[in-house]
Order: structure tokens, then C-alpha cells, then sequence
């Protein structure tokens, strides 16, 4: 008898979702949905809005990346407005973005993930969350919450908050970095790069006990795509689109952010409100591909940090060399990253002429259409706006990082399902772990919300006929 798996909701996300296991007659893994539940409309709400106003609308798509659209919807309104911002707002946009994927990457370390990679997989869901990795190991818990608390103190100081700062605007910065400022950024620096590093080192120390997992959490050949230097090195917020396949071959390369729609398609399923981008010279859905810190590193030359180029050297020769397919390396892929990023982020405070001279470009509209992209932690962010004479919105399309895996994370849980869960097998343990298979990704379905303490997932087995044959969750 044909039966469904639904997990609903999965926690220890930012938002809401669901995920349906379904199986065949004979109680295998026939297939597997991750439902995005949340309908967000900013595509259709924002037209008609001056376009000034988009970095601080966007913002409140989310409570965890503000700052990513903040940066990349500024960008959008730097092409309508037609100008190059000055030297010194472009080295505060990128210490911004910086210090954003400190934040959000520990947080989905330290509190998302740390639970399942430290504690266990199956281990007591009770426990299995930040709490109980504070119970268990407080030191390395609390670095974690330093980490992502320097992170948070770099945007407050230069956006006025931590969190929705009204600070990059089109044509530039509102306002500089205070030599107050730059000193107490120097002062937390060595800690944060003392815990990142400690994490970074652990995480690899468990890597021989999860090679099943490394094996079944997203091991399989896809495309990847994000920015890149002009050199080929890793970037954040600058550069231009690169895609490259899983054996290491660049399909497109130094693509401008206006050409996006020549290399993505969006698609759509009845089932999710969230899109489902591909590449589009390969057509929907054999176009997968993935973004996000695995794939910036996957199709970078190097990172442009001597530590982080060590690590990432260390990383693809763990992984076998060449570009890595195995998504729970997206872990691994984020702590280089946080190492890369405060590397830069001490290189830019050294510097006494970051952020000097001018911050702003004064301009009003001289373009009509213009394209916004940026890197969020998650991946690559587009924002794409075109506008009447007066600057008034007429259309907005936002494709955004977590939207791009969404191919990527449905095999995903397939994948992770077919390996772990049968009909006759229903156990918390084993959800968990289908549920940290989407986590690997750290998708962002706004608006933040996570779940501690006893888990919320409950698990129902149904005929075809509808009726409930079995259920697990905290209540049955």
C-alpha cells in the first residue's frame, strides 16, 4: 500500500516549511517534497514604491539577512541612478557584507546545526538544540555567540543596528565608520578568528565518524553558480557570475548581474510557494544547481586569505580534489568563510583611508531598468527593478539564495529518506535527520523563527485512501 511521510513543521530553520515522504507498495522511498508554506508577495506590494525606498522595504523580507538585501537592492538603485559610488561607501558595502556572513554563518553553525554535528544525529530531541549544547560543551557554545555577536557589533556600528539598519542606500552609504568605531573591531578580532578557527578545526575532527553522512546528506553531481573576482578569486559582493559544472568545467563565465536571465530560468510547482530557479541552457529540472558557500568555493581560483587559502586547499583534498558535491560539506565550506571574512574585515579596519572621502553619489533616474546582485551567505542574491520616469517601481523579481537550492534540497531529502527512513521505521531520530539535510543548506524562508526544547515534527503514514495508518510526534 502506498503511503505518505509528512514532517511538518521542520524546525531549526529561519521560517516555515514542511516536508512529505512518499512511498511505494513495498515501503520504499518513491519520492520526496519540501513544501515552502510562507507566501511573502514583496514582488507584488513594492510596485509603485519610489525605488529609494527598496533597500529598506526588502530588508524586512527577513530578520536574519537584512543586511543582504539591503545590499543588494542598493546596488539595483545604484544602476537606475547610473553612477559608480565612491571608493569609500563601496569598502563599507563590503565590511557590511562582511561582517553579515559572520553573523549568519555562526549562527547556522553554533545554533542550527551544532546540536546535530555535537550532540548527535538521534540524540535526545529534547536536548538537541543550542540549550543543550550550552549544557554540554558551554565554552565552545558561548565562542559561537561571541562570534556571531562581533559580527552583529560591526553592523550596528556602521548601520545604527543590528538588525534592519537604514544605512546603504542608492548612490552609496548614509554614514562612515567612527575611529571608535574601527578600534573596538580591532580589539574583537583576535577572538572571533581564535573561536572560528577552534570551530573550524573541530568540525574537521568529526569528519571521520560522518563519512555515511557526507555520503547520503546531497552527494550528487550538480551545477554551481556565484560571483567571482575578475581574477577567479572568491567574492562577496563585487565581481560577476560564474557557473560551473560538477567535474570542474566553467560553462559561463564574468557574466554581467543585467544578463542573469540568460543563464537563469524560474519555474514553478503547485506544491511550493518558493521558485524553483535551473539553469536555463539545460532546461527545468536537469539544470540544478546549487549556490552559497559550497559553490563559491567550488568555482573559485583561490579565496585571496592566507588562512583561508590553507583551509580551502585542506578542504578539497579531504573531499578528493576538484569541485565537492557532497552538501554537508556546506558546513565545512561556512567556517572557511567565517576565517576568510574576518581575515578581510581586519585587512580593511588596517586600512586609515577606508571609508574616507565622499559616501554618497547624487544622481536621480537615468536608467529605467537595473539588476542588483550580491552574496548573500546563503548564496547568490538578485534583485532586478525597472522603473517609470519617476523613479516608481513597475516591476520587481527577487531570486533568492535559498530559492536557487530548491531543486538541490528536494533531492536532498530524497536522497536522505531512501537511505534512512522505512514504512515500518518511524522514530524521531530519523526524521531529524532528514530535517538536517535541509539545515546543511541553512535556508532562509524568513522570517527567522526556530524551535527549541521538545520538537514540533509530527510524522504521518497515509493510504491512498487518506486514512492515517500510523504517527509519530511529541504529543502521540
Amino acid at each position: 500500500m502506498a503511503q505518505t511521510i509528512v514532517i511538518d513543521p521542520v524546525t531549526r530553520i529561519e521560517g516555515h516549511a514542511k516536508i512529505s515522504i512518499y512511498l511505494d507498495d513495498a515501503g520504499a522511498v518513491r519520492d520526496a517534497h519540501f513544501h515552502v508554506t510562507e507566501f511573502r508577495g514583496f514582488e507584488r506590494f513594492c510596485l509603485g514604491r519610489p525605488f529609494w525606498e527598496m533597500p529598506a522595504i526588502t530588508a524586512r523580507i527577513c530578520g536574519i539577512c537584512p543586511v543582504s538585501h539591503i545590499l543588494a537592492s542598493a546596488k539595483a538603485g545604484d544602476g537606475i541612478l547610473a553612477v559608480a559610488i565612491p571608493p569609500g561607501a563601496e569598502q563599507l558595502r563590503r565590511l557590511m557584507n562582511l561582517a553579515q556572513i559572520v553573523q549568519s554563518h555562526a549562527l547556522s553553525f553554533f545554533h542550527l546545526s551544532g546540536p546535530d554535528l555535537f550532540l548527535g544525529f538521534e540524540s535526545d530531541p529534547a536536548k538537541r538544540n543550542i540549550f543543550g549544547l550550552v549544557a554540554a560543551d558551554p565554552a565552545f557554545a558561548r565562542g559561537g555567540i561571541r562570534l556571531r555577536q562581533f559580527g552583529q557589533s560591526i553592523i550596528e556600528a556602521l548601520g545604527g543596528r543590528k538588525i534592519h539598519p537604514a544605512w546603504a542606500v542608492p548612490g552609496g552609504v548614509r554614514s562612515g565608520l567612527t575611529a571608535e568605531a574601527r578600534a573596538v573591531i580591532a580589539a574583537g578580532l583576535p577572538e572571533a578568528i581564535q573561536v572560528a578557527e577552534g570551530a573550524l578545526n573541530r568540525f574537521k575532527g568529526l569528519l571521520a565518524r560522518c563519512e555515511e553522512e557526507i555520503a547520503t546528506y546531497g552527494q550528487f553531481p550538480s551545477l554551481f553558480l556565484g560571483l567571482v573576482g575578475e581574477d577567479g578569486t572568491w567574492e562577496h559582493h563585487g565581481g560577476r557570475l560564474r557557473v560551473m559544472d560538477a567535474q570542474g568545467n566553467i560553462l559561463a563565465d564574468h557574466i554581467a548581474a543585467e544578463h542573469y536571465d540568460e543563464l537563469i530560468g524560474e519555474a514553478g510547482e503547485p506544491w511550493s510557494y518558493l521558485k524553483f530557479p535551473y539553469y536555463r541552457p539545460q532546461g527545468y529540472p536537469e539544470g540544478i544547481y546549487r549556490v552559497g558557500p559550497l559553490a563559491r568555493l567550488n568555482i573559485c581560483r583561490s579565496v585571496g586569505t592566507p588562512v583561508a587559502d590553507a583551509e580551502l586547499v585542506e578542504m578539497r583534498q579531504r573531499a578528493g580534489g576538484g569541485p565537492i558535491s557532497a552538501s554537508f560539506f556546506y558546513h565545512y565550506a561556512r567556517l572557511v568563510e567565517i576565517v576568510a571574512a574576518l581575515e578581510r574585515i581586519g585587512m580593511l579596519i588596517a586600512d586609515p583611508e577606508v571609508g574616507t572621502g565622499p559616501l554618497r553619489a547624487n544622481a536621480g533616474v537615468n536608467r529605467r531598468e537595473a539588476v542588483g546582485v550580491s552574496e548573500a551567505p546563503r548564496g547568490t542574491l538578485f534583485h532586478h527593478y525597472k522603473v517609470d520616469e519617476d523613479g516608481l517601481i513597475t516591476y520587481v523579481n527577487l531570486i533568492i539564495a535559498t530559492g536557487q537550492n530548491n531543486l538541490a534540497m528536494n533531492r536532498t531529502v530524497a536522497q536522505i529518506a531512501r537511505r534512512y527512513l522505512r514504512g515500518d521505521r518511524l522514530d524521531e531520530g530519523l526524521l531529524n535527520r532528514v530535517e538536517a539535510g535541509i539545515r546543511a543548506y541553512d535556508p532562509c524562508l524568513s522570517c527567522s523563527t526556530h524551535l527549541a526544547g521538545q520538537p514540533t515534527v509530527e510524522l504521518a503514514l497515509i493510504g491512498p485512501d487518506g486514512t492515517v495508518i500510523d504517527q509519530i510526534g511529541p504529543d502521540l
